[in-house]
């Protein structure tokens, strides 16, 4: 195990978003995804070196990454799992639970309501939203309510909604967003196709599922041309 000069001491200076890149918040994450199995395997301490070995990482990013935010390793030692885990976790506001509202109750919609991964995670799906009378008044099959979208503002102020996941067809998405900044909820998750439009303090990120399947067309394509 390699001999680190840290100390398990993390910075009483929390970094702004401004200062942490968002390439480095997703390094965060697979960290925490890593480390959530050694904890489960029961390993208690390990080195950069050796996490990075067993994850295919890099152990001088994962270094650099974590000095962003304190020093958590220990000479001689490592990093303690479970201590660096919550200090991940923390750092990743997953120490709190967060509330997501699903703005639209089609296929994708009630899939992504029921999926069980995001509460483990510290995720609560509390609210869906639609603009379709059939579907207004019910629950999804995990027991999500599906409101009436004109009832967002009330019901994001009520349920404290903390972020939306848009799941609407392309061409209602904008008028959704619109919706959604309106009723005073900072963070969206977009998994319609297609650019759209926040304020500056709205943070906005976006699944494109299409452009996924193409990048492995073209994989595939490639590897085919090279036969």
């Amino acid at each position: 195990m390699v001999a680190l000069t840290l100390v398990n001491r993390p910075n009483k200076r929390r970094q702004t978003p401004e200062q942490v890149s968002e390439l480095t918040t997703n390094r965060l994450s697979v960290y925490l995804r890593c480390l959530n199995r050694l904890d489960a395997d029961g390993v208690h301490t390990i080195s950069s070196r050796a996490l990075a070995e067993q994850f295919h990482l890099n152990a001088a990013q994962i270094r650099k990454d974590l000095a962003y935010f304190g020093e958590f390793g220990v000479r001689g030692v490592g990093y303690y799992v479970t201590d660096l885990r919550q200090h991940l976790r923390q750092i990743l506001g997953l120490d709190r639970r967060l509330r997501v509202a699903i703005m639209g109750a089609g296929n994708l919609g009630l899939a992504l309501a029921d999926y069980p991964g995001f509460r483990q995670e510290g995720f609560e799906i509390a609210a869906m939203f639609d603009a379709a009378d059939g579907k207004i008044g019910h629950v999804s099959r995990g027991g999500v309510p599906i409101h009436d979208i004109k009832a967002l503002k009330k019901v994001a102020k009520r349920d404290r909604l903390d972020i939306a996941v848009i799941a609407v067809p392309a061409p209602h998405a904008q008028a959704v967003v619109d919706q959604v900044v309106a009723a005073g909820i900072k963070a969206i998750l977009n998994f319609s196709p297609g650019a759209l439009k926040v304020p500056a303090e709205v943070k906005l990120k976006g699944v494109d599922l299409t452009v996924s399947l193409e990048s492995l067309s073209f994989y595939l394509a490639q590897g085919a041309d090279a036969v």
